[in-house]
Protein backbone atom coordinates (compact mmCIF):
# COMPACT_ATOMS: atom_id res chain seq x y z
CA UNK A 1 0.00 0.00 0.00
CA UNK A 2 2.48 2.37 0.85
CA UNK A 3 4.66 1.43 -2.40
CA UNK A 4 1.64 2.15 -4.35
CA UNK A 5 1.08 5.91 -2.86
CA UNK A 6 4.76 6.40 -2.82
CA UNK A 7 4.11 5.96 -6.98
CA UNK A 8 1.21 8.08 -7.23
CA UNK A 9 3.06 11.29 -5.14
CA UNK A 10 5.55 11.10 -7.42
CA UNK A 11 3.68 10.75 -10.63
CA UNK A 12 1.46 13.71 -9.60
CA UNK A 13 4.54 15.65 -8.67
CA UNK A 14 5.62 14.98 -11.97
CA UNK A 15 2.62 16.25 -13.60
CA UNK A 16 2.83 19.51 -11.55
CA UNK A 17 6.46 19.92 -12.23
CA UNK A 18 5.90 20.19 -16.34
CA UNK A 19 3.59 23.14 -16.62
CA UNK A 20 5.59 25.17 -14.26
CA UNK A 21 8.36 24.83 -16.81
CA UNK A 22 6.20 24.47 -19.54
CA UNK A 23 5.44 28.30 -19.43
CA UNK A 24 8.93 29.61 -18.90
CA UNK A 25 10.30 31.01 -21.96
CA UNK A 26 13.02 29.34 -23.78
CA UNK A 27 16.64 30.72 -24.97
CA UNK A 28 18.77 29.09 -26.61
CA UNK A 29 22.59 29.50 -27.08
CA UNK A 30 25.41 28.02 -28.97
CA UNK A 31 29.15 28.11 -29.47
CA UNK A 32 31.34 26.74 -32.29
CA UNK A 33 31.59 24.62 -34.04
CA UNK A 34 33.51 26.93 -35.82
CA UNK A 35 34.21 30.51 -34.35
CA UNK A 36 30.54 31.90 -33.71
CA UNK A 37 28.45 32.27 -30.91
CA UNK A 38 24.58 32.60 -30.88
CA UNK A 39 21.61 33.10 -28.09
CA UNK A 40 18.27 33.11 -29.51
CA UNK A 41 14.77 33.18 -28.76
CA UNK A 42 12.59 30.82 -31.61
CA UNK A 43 15.05 31.82 -34.07
CA UNK A 44 15.59 35.32 -33.39
CA UNK A 45 18.92 37.05 -31.60
CA UNK A 46 18.08 37.78 -28.53
CA UNK A 47 18.54 42.20 -27.91
CA UNK A 48 15.92 42.74 -25.00
CA UNK A 49 13.96 40.77 -22.62
CA UNK A 50 11.60 41.39 -19.73
CA UNK A 51 12.69 40.59 -16.02
CA UNK A 52 11.81 37.27 -15.21
CA UNK A 53 12.78 33.36 -15.34
CA UNK A 54 13.97 31.47 -18.51
CA UNK A 55 15.18 28.15 -19.32
CA UNK A 56 18.66 28.56 -21.04
CA UNK A 57 19.65 25.54 -23.33
CA UNK A 58 23.25 25.42 -24.15
CA UNK A 59 24.97 23.70 -26.95
CA UNK A 60 28.62 24.11 -26.79
CA UNK A 61 29.69 22.30 -29.70
CA UNK A 62 33.63 22.73 -29.42
CA UNK A 63 36.38 21.48 -26.98
CA UNK A 64 38.31 24.83 -28.13
CA UNK A 65 35.01 27.11 -26.81
CA UNK A 66 32.60 27.77 -23.71
CA UNK A 67 29.45 29.84 -23.26
CA UNK A 68 30.14 32.28 -20.57
CA UNK A 69 26.90 34.58 -19.17
CA UNK A 70 27.43 37.10 -16.75
CA UNK A 71 24.96 39.99 -15.43
CA UNK A 72 23.28 40.93 -12.47
CA UNK A 73 23.25 37.93 -9.99
CA UNK A 74 24.27 35.55 -12.66
CA UNK A 75 27.73 34.09 -13.48
CA UNK A 76 27.44 30.83 -15.49
CA UNK A 77 29.71 29.00 -17.93
CA UNK A 78 30.05 25.38 -20.10
CA UNK A 79 33.68 24.51 -19.35
CA UNK A 80 36.52 24.95 -22.43
CA UNK A 81 37.86 21.72 -23.57
CA UNK A 82 34.61 20.07 -23.93
CA UNK A 83 31.55 19.46 -25.69
CA UNK A 84 28.60 19.31 -23.88
CA UNK A 85 24.33 20.16 -23.58
CA UNK A 86 23.37 21.90 -20.63
CA UNK A 87 20.15 23.58 -19.18
CA UNK A 88 20.01 26.17 -16.41
CA UNK A 89 16.66 27.84 -15.13
CA UNK A 90 17.87 31.40 -13.96
CA UNK A 91 15.85 34.56 -13.17
CA UNK A 92 16.70 37.72 -15.07
CA UNK A 93 16.60 41.11 -13.29
CA UNK A 94 17.11 44.27 -15.06
CA UNK A 95 20.46 45.68 -16.14
CA UNK A 96 23.02 44.23 -18.96
CA UNK A 97 23.85 40.20 -19.73
CA UNK A 98 27.12 39.56 -21.79
CA UNK A 99 27.75 36.20 -23.13
CA UNK A 100 31.56 35.27 -24.08
CA UNK A 101 33.73 32.29 -25.41
CA UNK A 102 36.09 33.02 -22.74
CA UNK A 103 39.41 31.94 -24.66
CA UNK A 104 38.21 34.33 -27.91
CA UNK A 105 36.23 37.13 -26.11
CA UNK A 106 37.55 39.75 -28.44
CA UNK A 107 35.66 38.30 -31.29
CA UNK A 108 32.67 35.77 -29.56
CA UNK A 109 30.66 37.95 -27.74
CA UNK A 110 27.49 38.86 -27.62
CA UNK A 111 24.76 41.03 -25.34
CA UNK A 112 21.39 41.54 -24.41
CA UNK A 113 19.17 44.47 -22.12
CA UNK A 114 16.64 43.17 -19.32
CA UNK A 115 14.21 45.70 -18.70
Amino acid sequence: MRLVALAATVALLGVLAIPALAGTPTLNGTDGPGFTITLKKSGQKVTKLKAGTYIFKISDKSGIHNFHLTGPGVDKKTSVGATTNVTWKLKLKKGTYKYVCDPHKSFMKGSFTVS
